[in-house]
């Protein structure tokens, strides 16, 4: 074992979202402290009771009530897995991450591997699950079209993983975005590898992410995310590329439509409606694109200054 990869078994903090996961929690609790003695772990496990109603929480501190590198963080209410996440990543100095489910689908055992490719270098380490579960296919395919709009070196971006803490720090994320995390730090240079692990059955309590509508949810901030980051930086280069293509084909139409009038003598009204409409949306868009290049600027120069004051070292 490596120097590196023996201080990060002393310098992490395990994640562990929970809502209204009573029926394991006991459980949970008593197999992660285990996990630690087996493995020599000293890091801490912060438990983020997210807004449960069941007793998540103080289920959590009778449980850990003698095992000092537990802490239960809360949330009024349920604010979701992003948020807790952000939550513990303030409320830690520990310089890395593993953010791990509360279900008990992914064993404790698999924190010392995760800590070992992380020494090797890697900013994050991404877990793919091997093994059935319910939500494959919808799975499967979702993490198929990040690949392909993303060109993210992880088959699977939605399981346990590992990260610099520094990371979830310089990226702001928005509710649900979990599931972009490793895209986005990718996309900011960021390196990422990714290791095979088990995926055992729920062993109580249900899934908190199903049904139909979570799948357009996820898809629509499929879209949005991709949105960001081909556009955000060039906005011109869809709302100015869209407007002067239309106003450029309101143009073609109104010469066809003169030519009609003047040489065929044949005058048709909506054509002129259609060339004026075409004309003021093109218009419109390439403003707009302007305006968000302007918007665009200004976030740049935000985010430099903020990487400055990251950077620079106390006098």
């Amino acid at each position: 074992m490596s120097e590196l990869s023996t201080n990060l078994r002393a310098d992490f903090a395990l994640v562990v979202p929970a809502y209204n996961e009573a029926p394991v929690i006991p459980e949970l609790v008593r197999e992660l402290r285990a996990a630690f003695e087996r493995h020599r772990l000293e890091g801490e496990v912060l438990l983020v009771d997210d807004g449960s109603t069941d007793g998540t929480a103080d289920l959590a501190l009778a449980e850990g009530a003698e095992w000092p590198a537990l802490r239960v963080l809360r949330h009024r209410r349920n604010r979701g897995k992003t948020e807790a996440m952000v939550t513990a990543a303030r409320a830690t100095e520990r310089s890395v991450l593993i953010v791990f489910d509360a279900d008990l689908q992914h064993s404790p055992d698999e924190i010392p591997r995760f800590l070992d490719r992380l020494a090797e270098g890697w900013d994050i380490v991404c877990g793919r699950k091997v093994g059935a579960y319910d939500k494959q296919a919808v799975s499967s395919v979702y993490n198929r079209l990040s690949r392909q709009l993303f060109d993210v070196p992880a088959s699977d971006l939605n399981s346990m993983k590992a990260f610099r803490t520094e990371i979830l720090r310089e990226i702001p994320l928005r509710h649900d975005w979990h599931r972009f995390f490793v895209v986005l730090a990718h996309d900011r240079g960021f390196s990422v590898s990714e290791i095979e692990i088990e995926l055992h059955p729920r062993r109580a309590g249900t899934s908190k992410y199903t049904g139909l509508w979570r799948v357009v949810v996820g898809m629509m901030d499929l879209l949005s995310v991709w949105f960001l980051l081909v556009f955000s930086r060039k906005p011109l280069l869809l709302f100015g590329t869209a407007g002067a293509g239309l106003a450029g084909l309101g143009l073609l139409i109104g010469l066809v439509a003169l030519y009609l009038r003047f040489v065929h003598e044949l005058g048709f009204r909506p054509i002129l409606t259609l060339v004026l409409l075409l004309v003021t949306v093109g218009v419109t868009l390439v403003g707009f694109g302007l305006l968000a290049e302007m918007v665009a600027q200004l976030r740049q120069e935000v985010d430099e200054l903020r990487d400055r004051r990251r950077t620079r070292t106390p006098t």
